[in-house]
């Protein structure tokens, strides 16, 4: 009997290997300081000094701002309009009057009537 190949094996899988540690750094070597030698001079007395408070300003003087002067100019005074007035009516047609006839009788006299 004839047999197949075996399938080829899948490759393993991919497996994240973190950097190994760094070696730590040896601690630097302890180095001893010797104490500085005491001072030939006697410490200075400890004097306490207050905060100095700053110096109040005086509040200045009041100064006395009189009103704003009112505009110069006044508001207009307000003009009342009248309507505008009616346009002319046209004059009537002008009619030719003839002369009245002259009359027959004469004219009377003037009579003068006393009061």
């Amino acid at each position: 009997m004839y047999k197949s190949p075996p399938p080829p094996s899948p490759p393993p899988p991919y497996v994240y290997k973190s950097p190994p540690p760094l070696s730590p750094s040896p601690p630097p070597p302890y180095v001893y300081k010797s104490l500085p030698p005491p001072s030939p001079y006697p410490p200075l007395p400890y004097v306490y000094k207050s905060p100095s408070l700053p110096s109040p300003s005086p509040p200045p003087p009041y100064v006395y701002k009189s009103p704003p002067p009112p505009s110069p100019s006044p508001p207009p005074p307000y003009m009342y309009k009248s309507p505008p007035p009616p346009p002319p009516s046209p004059p009537p047609p002008y009619v030719y009057k003839s002369p009245p006839p002259p009359s027959s009788s004469p004219p009377h006299p003037y009579m003068y009537k006393s009061p």
